[in-house]
Order: C-alpha cells, then structure tokens, then sequence
C-alpha cells in the first residue's frame, strides 16, 4: 500500500515491461547484489522493546530497500505508507481513550484507506497492468520462490512458512540479519497470544472490571456485557449502514465505551494483566525474546543509516 505515482516512473516501467529488462543482467547473484549493513553490536543491557515510532522507522527502510531490489531487477515500485501510530491503536480489546475515540471511533477512517490502498495503489495497479509474463516475473522478483521456503514451528502448534528470497526477504536480511533467525524470533514472540488470553479473560481481576464496565454502560442506555459482546453487535448493526451513518455512531458509541473504560479501569487492568501474563510466558521463550528484541535493535540502527544515506 504505496502512494504517488509519476508521469516518469509509469512510462519508465512500461519500458522495462516491453523490453523485459526485469532480468538481473548484471551477472551477479541475489546475495552478491544484497546492499552491505555495517556490523551493529547490541549489548545486553541495551535490550528492550521498541516504541511505535521506532517500528515506523524500520518499515520505512524496509520499503525503501525493497524499492532498491526491486529497481535492480528492473521493475517500478513504491515506499509506504506506513500506518500510524493512531492506526496503531484500532483494533485493541478496550480502548479507554476518549480523545480518540472522539475522532477516530473504532479507527473506520483507517480501515477504508487500507482498502481504498489495496485497489488503488500503485504497487497494486502496476503489476496487475503487466503482461501475464512480466507480472509472474514481478511477483516472484518481490515474494520470491513459494516451492524454496523457511520454516518455522509456532508456540501454538503448527508452522509457518515464508520465501527464502525476493525483494522482502533480502530487505529483511539487509535489516536483520540471518533471516532464518529473525523468521523464529519473530514469529514465536508475535505468536503468544493464544496461550496467555484465555487466562487474561478468565482472571477474575479482569472479570471484576468488565463487570463494572457493564454497569457504567448500561447506566448510558447501552447494553453490552463485555467489549467482545459490543463489538459483535457493532459489527452487526454496521453492516447495513453507509459509511458516514457507521462512523457517526461507532463514533459515539466508542466514547461511550472509552468513557466507562476509564471510570471502570477495564483499559489499566487489561494491560496490567497483559503485562504480567505476558512476563511469565516470555521467561520460557527468553532465547527467542533475546533474539527478537537484539534484532529489532540492529535494524533500527541499520534503518536510521539508510535515513541519513
């Protein structure tokens, strides 16, 4: 989900589509033509999380050293948009800030620029413009090889998969390093949820707030007994709605909701408790936190050298 296209660029990639220059002819391989990163040494004492800006920093170098590859293998493409760090925060179990529920609601101004990106953008009129031959070509010069994969087991059972090379694989080794490393780490530490929630809602600290966040909705004239059960029915009672109608009311339920949120502290306890379950579960996955969190570091720093070159 990218943004602008020049006059420039289209004519430029529909001269690449004519002539088939999307063939690396330069004789060298992908990993000969990977960008070089600096060696960045992370100290233990250094490990943290990172903030949501700093995580807008290293998609953004993603993007751009996608961008990179992807003119090296002769096609045309796009950096961002990266969603913000208000879009960041739809989409959570409880919201219990009222400001922004007041002009987001329930981040639905968010969720139609997405879709609005995922049929307009360029990155996604442009390859779909391709012929059929060029468009396969650029897809695989982007994903890569679906039959050469890494994999990975979940915490949760199963596994998951992803392409060893492409212009997304090689941005992320540029950014992270050894990629089979960074796909473990990532995916075990992302992949946690499942086994902590379920103790978060059965936790009858949890149970004592959503009690009173029911109470305080009700007292507004709004009958829902948990955020699951409203956004359940708001789903429902959107869906015939048109768009200004939706925003207009998740609007204002959604205040209603941070409103008692707040009143109730369902919002401080759900993340008091996050945190706790959270810290427990993460002592039997230290290798993979450690790995995770050193990694992220490394490709900050890598990303602010791509910013500054």
């Amino acid at each position: 989900m990218r943004r602008k296209i020049s006059i420039a660029a289209a004519v430029a990639a529909a001269a690449c589509a004519v002539a088939g220059c999307g063939a690396d002819t330069s004789g060298k391989t992908d990993a000969e033509n990977r960008p070089k990163s600096r060696t960045v040494v992370i100290s233990d004492s250094e490990l943290r999380d990172l903030t949501v800006p700093e995580e807008m920093e290293i998609e953004y170098a993603e993007y751009a050293l996608v961008k990179k590859c992807m003119e090296n293998k002769g096609f045309t493409y796009w950096v961002g948009p990266v969603a913000g760090v208000d879009a960041r925060r739809a989409g959570r179990y409880v919201n219990d800030d009222v400001a922004w529920a007041k002009k987001y609601g329930y981040g639905r101004p968010f969720d139609e620029a997405a879709e609005k990106d995922r049929r307009e953008h360029p990155n996604v009129r442009y390859p779909n413009a391709l012929p059929r031959k060029d468009r396969i070509r650029y897809n695989t010069a982007l994903n890569g090889d679906y039959d050469d994969v890494l994999r990975v087991g979940l915490p949760t059972g199963g596994t998951i998969e992803t392409p060893r090379e492409g212009c997304w694989a090689e941005a992320r080794t540029g950014l992270y390093g050894d990629q089979q490393t960074w796909f473990e780490a990532k995916k075990t530490v992302t992949g946690l949820s499942p086994l902590y929630v379920p103790d978060i809602l059965a936790d009858e600290r949890l149970k004592k707030a959503v009690t009173a966040w029911s109470a305080c909705m009700k007292k507004a004239g709004l009958d829902f007994s948990s955020p699951e059960d409203l956004r359940e029915k708001r789903i429902a009672r959107t869906g015939k709605m048109t768009s200004t109608e939706a925003r207009t009311y998740e609007v204002d339920l959604a205040v209603s909701e941070a409103t008692c949120a707040v009143k109730s502290s369902l919002g401080r306890t759900a993340r008091a408790l996050e945190r706790e379950y959270l810290s427990v579960l993460l002592k039997r996955y230290d290798k993979e936190n450690t790995a995770y969190q050193r990694m992220r570091l490394t490709a900050l720093t890598r990303a602010r050298d791509i910013r500054s070159s």
